[in-house]
């Protein structure tokens, strides 16, 4: 069957977007590819309609839980048999739907990149014929990228040990250096890359200067002549949401708030309203917008400043996704700077704490193994830097990852021991017995001893935990398993642990100059004197958009200039000392300045949630102070 013809019968499309017929007729071809599309251009269906051609499962990397859903629905509507397993299904659900790939019912399987780090997921997945690997929001793989999620950089070592012979790669925010670093760690020619341009010509771009204290009532005047257009306002903090979504409310504007601190099914329930249509203005932080392909609608407007041009571009591309004319408005001025440029600070590990973890690596012999969470509390370096310092040995040569593996097992019997042993052979009976001793009930459930096991049986974690497997495929017993273990090879076992935290520390001051400069380009693209669309499109390589689109703020004559706030001045010396001597007397260790200027900023560490920090009277007192002002005040309270 053709691809026209499978197009026109499962999706309803007489013909393929140029981008896409580049892509798809490249994955045919039996070579890998990547999608550089702007956001809602169709990059999806570069794999859909492939995953239906190709013979095997089509495997997806998906970074969120909403993605997920909405793609899934898409395709079930299209009668394409597709399935994701996640974190908010029973073991029953999973269990069945594990059964369907294993019997080549699903052509389409989505999965979170954390997935693939489950020892039972794995030796299940491994067992199946995949054809291609697709890696959405690809982005995540480069470190230079704007959301860069360090499990994302093993996605190339799975391919290789799942045996994936394509692979395709989809973003819409990959910047030329993004672009780059993609390639060479999937190994693809610039001929495989395929980049459609960013420009649109229907959104409307407007950067509107606005004292901080004046934001509200701007955005009401932006949203009275037509309160009811689909509209999103985008906000950084959940409180804001709220606070925002409440003010417009009172001025008659139906909105509501919508952030990650809302239950699942209150989410879920507002989602649907905007999409059709009953709540037509959501106040959202960026919780919202993965996964909302709605195509009308008509503003979306930066309450806050974004994260970043990256973050910028995504959010303002939900827009005007029917063509139709659509504005993109920025309530701007430097007040949120701070903010955004504390979290960058606070992520950057001390050379104590990257030191602390070396330690326990040194200890290690052949092999490292560890809880990473346990790891990041012990330490003090926050559960996202502990992965990217892990990845940055891994790069460096220092430790080879092996695999993970759940430490805790637990079972529960569904039928009677005697029942399941009597339905297999005298050999693997006397298996099962074995598995059974060595797994002494407490209570309902029974805790999975390997070393017992072993003892009485020689029976290899691997296997005992395939037999589970089966008898919980069967519904014979309910196994359930937790404690993640990362388990290493160490390359260099004997580090110069002084040099390594060294060499870490200085990569993440660079990471960290990386991303404050993210924040400065963003700074300087708004208050921008030429045309915003080509600046933007130029930032993302395409510099085939109009040198002058003729609807921007700017190409309006109206070249921004985002006031910065009069920052309060700091605090006397000894009201500093106060609050920092109410949190060390929590402590039984002296603390450094770096974790007092993380505390004053209201950034969370690990060390800070253990000495209970937020209930402390100087948690969060200068969160609209600059991070490097604060470390030097506390650090000249302590000379």
């Amino acid at each position: 069957m053709t691809l026209l013809t499978q197009l026109q019968q499962h999706f309803g499309f007489n013909a393929l977007r140029p981008g896409q017929e580049a892509v798809i007729t490249t994955l045919m071809a039996g070579q890998s590819a990547a999608a550089i599309f702007p956001t809602g251009s169709g990059k999806s269906l570069c794999y859909q309609l492939p995953a239906l051609l190709l013979p095997h499962l089509t495997l997806v990397i998906s970074p969120l839980l909403a993605l997920m859903q909405d793609q899934l629905a898409f395709l079930h509507h299209h009668h394409i048999a597709a399935a994701s397993i996640n974190s908010t299904q029973t073991f029953e659900e999973s269990r069945r739907i594990m059964q369907d790939v294993k019997n080549g019912e699903i052509k389409i399987l989505m999965i979170s990149v954390e997935r693939l780090k489950n020892e039972r997921f794995r030796q299940f997945i491994s067992r199946v014929p995949i054809s291609l690997l697709v890696v959405d929001e690809a982005h995540c793989i480069s470190e230079w990228g704007h959301n860069f999620r360090p499990d994302y950089m093993k996605l190339p070592y799975y391919r290789q040990a799942l045996n994936i012979p394509q692979v395709l790669l989809l973003t819409a925010t990959a910047t030329p250096n993004v672009i780059n670093d993609m390639q060479q760690k999937f190994d693809l020619t610039s001929e495989q890359v395929t980049i459609t341009g960013f420009y649109r010509p229907n959104l409307h771009l407007n950067i509107v200067p606005v004292m901080e204290a004046n934001k509200t009532a701007a955005l009401i005047e932006q949203l009275s002549p037509a309160p009811h257009l689909p509209t999103i306002v985008y906000v950084t903090l959940q409180h804001t949401a709220e606070q925002v979504a409440s003010q417009l409310a009172a001025a008659g504007i139906p909105a509501q708030a919508y952030h990650a601190g809302m239950d699942q099914d209150k989410r879920r329930q507002l989602q649907a309203a905007f999409m059709a249509g009953t709540v037509p203005c959501m106040v959202a932080t960026i919780a919202f917008g993965m996964g909302v392909d709605k195509a009308d609608i008509r503003r979306v407007i930066h309450y806050d400043l974004p994260k970043s041009i990256e973050n910028y571009s995504q959010e303002i591309g939900r827009a005007g996704r029917d063509g139709q004319d659509s504005y993109c408005t920025l309530l701007g001025n430097q007040a949120g700077l701070n903010v955004l440029e504390n979290f960058v600070y606070g992520d950057t590990p001390e050379p104590a704490a990257i030191s602390a973890v070396l330690q326990d690596l040194s200890q290690a012999q052949d092999q490292w193994e560890l809880m990473p969470l346990r790891l990041s509390n012990q330490t003090n370096v926050r559960l996202l830097p502990l992965k990217t310092l892990l990845v940055y040995l891994e790069l460096h040569g220092v430790i080879e990852p092996l695999y993970s593996y759940f430490a805790d097992y637990r079972f529960k019997f569904i039928a009677t021991p005697e029942n399941i042993i009597s339905r297999f052979n005298p050999d693997r009976q006397a298996f099962l017995q074995a598995v059974f001793a060595g797994s002494p009930l407490a209570k309902t459930w029974c805790q999975v001893n390997f070393d017992a096991i072993w003892q009485q049986a020689q029976g290899e974690r691997q296997r005992v935990i395939a037999a589970l497997d089966y008898l919980d495929q069967q519904g014979l017993i309910s196994l359930e398993s937790k404690q993640m273990v990362e388990v290493y090879k160490v390359l260099q076992p004997q580090l110069d642990v002084a040099a390594e935290t060294h060499r870490l520390h200085q990569l993440f001051q660079q990471k960290e100059h990386s991303e404050i400069q993210r924040l400065n380009d963003m700074l300087a693209f708004f208050q921008s004197n030429t045309c915003l669309s080509y600046t933007l499109a130029c930032y993302f390589g395409d510099h085939n958009a109009p040198v002058q689109c003729g609807h921007c703020s700017v190409c309006q004559g109206k070249v921004a200039s985002l006031p910065a706030p009069a920052l309060p001045p700091l605090p006397s010396t000894s009201q500093l000392q106060q609050w920092c001597e109410l949190l060390q007397a929590q402590a039984n260790e002296p603390l450094t300045a770096h974790t007092l200027a993380c505390y004053l900023c209201g950034i969370s560490t690990p060390l800070l949630n253990k000495l209970k920090a937020r209930k402390q009277a100087g948690f969060a007192q200068l969160e609209q102070q600059r991070f490097e002002q604060i470390v030097k005040a506390v650090e000249l309270c302590e000379e």
